[in-house]
């Protein structure tokens, strides 16, 4: 007698390296691959512009993965319990199989979901395929979760073993009949306005492409990368948060790139570049044990900082978001964000420290606008590295730290490549001058005059976290 079950595909859209598809393969002879489009399900923070883009694409690639072998993707629209039970009573399935996810609202969802199907009589098995490590394996000896990034990761090295790993299928067998299915412009994913359509020319979602550019970024600049990796102005990032993000690639497919045992990598460049993948695990569990970090400060505290009203602080947001504020590295970060989806990580922490303190914007206002604009928006690394920026996090940059554009222009893009590259007004300034804001009476080719003064604004930025810090 034959038995069915359904993957249920959410943020690991791969077929190598998934252990929930790896499981039904082995306990069962027909396999129904799943994806629900349940956005309410993700509470306040349902997918951005820029992430349904991407999320669009990849469903179609992994769709064309499976028919390749002999399956398909049943895409389904809806409330997530009521879509499941449809194509489980039509596909006579006896077991459910997915891969856990840590933000607060699927944690919830998931955990209620397990229970009423089980008492239904289905099997239902959770795995763990977006993490090295569960949110309970990585704890401090008293049992409590680190709120400290150093510490986290001298625990990560001494708990560390090699990720298990699963080929992709040959062929998967499909259900004795197949439920109906949405075809994916009815889940209506692409945005409204052709903003997004530029992406195309920069990116690839998919599970070969996310293969193809980490064995290119090992075999090409992985040696390069810890001391390349501050530099907007080259080439040496991976770029592979996106296909991180939505599960094209696993965390353990990186690792063993890094070192084909699966061990610690040994170079400095191979190592510099797992510490990243620890941010990502890190933050993650910040988020698991914090629910309420995408919305509220971790440190008590900073409740009652002293914020601008958005009455008075909206033009200057909007100049922000445009990339207009006439800070050149501010303004080419933005303006990278807004026509690729994307941004350098040195640049993301430059423009949030600009918003959240020369500014005195709220944090979660610059955490709102990358949720809607970055391809590879996380809500656990967004939510963590906003409030970092911003003083109010765990592992925080102290309060007096304020990232001078100017100065980290010079120092991370000293001949103006970067900055030249999205804001073109500048291209005729040379040297260090590139940096500065375009002063009184100098033409700026149509370049804006700085919203704010750097040097007062800090000021003002100081004198705001000093009261707290006496409160």
């Amino acid at each position: 007698m034959t038995s069915t079950a359904i993957v249920w595909f959410r943020r690991d859209l791969r077929l190598a390296d998934n252990p929930a598809l790896d499981h039904a393969r082995s306990a069962h002879d027909r396999i129904v691959p799943v994806f629900i489009w349940d956005p309410d399900a993700e509470g306040d923070w349902k997918p951005g512009s820029a992430s349904r883009w991407w999320l669009h694409h990849s469903l179609v690639d992994l769709d064309e993965r499976l028919r390749q072998r002999g399956s398909r993707l049943i895409l389904a629209r809806g409330q997530t319990a009521e879509q499941m039970n449809r194509i489980r009573n039509a596909t006579g399935a006896e077991a459910i199989y997915w891969n856990r996810l840590y933000e607060p609202a699927f944690v919830d969802r998931d955990s209620r979901l397990k229970a009423d199907w089980g008492k239904q009589g289905t099997t239902v098995r959770s795995f763990g395929g977006a993490l090295l490590f569960e949110p309970q394996q990585l704890l401090k000896g008293d049992g409590s979760p680190y709120l400290v990034f150093t510490p986290f990761w001298k625990r990560m090295q001494q708990r560390w073993s090699s990720p298990a790993a699963s080929p992709e299928p040959r062929v998967l067998q499909p259900p004795a009949r197949w439920p109906v299915s949405e075809c994916i412009e009815n889940l209506k994913l692409l945005p409204d306005t052709d903003w997004a359509s530029q992406f195309s020319s920069r990116w690839r979602p998919g599970e070969l492409p996310a293969r193809r550019r980490l064995d290119e970024f090992v075999d090409d600049r992985i040696g390069l990368y810890d001391k390349g990796r501050d530099r907007p102005d080259r080439h040496a990032t991976s770029r592979l948060s996106p296909h991180l993000h939505f599960g094209e690639l696993s965390p353990g497919q990186v690792v063993r790139a890094l070192n084909e045992s699966g061990e610690l990598p040994a170079g400095q460049g191979a190592l510099s570049f797992l510490r990243e993948i620890a941010w990502r695990e890190f933050s993650a569990h910040l988020l698991f044990q914090h629910p309420g970090l995408p919305g509220e400060p971790l440190k008590e505290q900073y409740k009652n900082f002293p914020w601008r009203a958005r009455t008075d602080y909206a033009d200057d947001l909007e100049a922000w978001q445009r990339g207009t504020t006439g800070i050149p590295m501010v303004d080419a970060g933005m303006r990278e964000l807004w026509q690729t989806g994307w941004m350098h990580n040195r640049v993301r922490m430059i423009v949030a420290s600009f918003l959240t303190k020369n500014l005195l914007v709220p944090w979660v206002e610059g955490a709102r606008w990358f949720w809607d604009t970055l391809v590879d928006a996380d809500l656990a690394n967004n939510s963590a590295g906003w409030q970092w920026t911003a003083g109010c996090g765990a592992d925080a940059a102290p309060y007096f730290r304020v990232f001078n554009p100017v100065l980290q222009g010079q120092k991370f893009d000293p001949d103006g490549t970067y900055v030249r590259r999205w804001c073109p007004e500048l291209a005729g300034r040379s040297g260090r001058l590139l940096h500065q804001p375009v002063g009184e009476g100098e033409s700026g080719h149509g370049y804006p005059r700085a919203i704010v003064d750097l040097k007062g604004s800090r000021a003002r930025a100081l004198a705001a976290f000093d009261e707290i810090r006496k409160a």
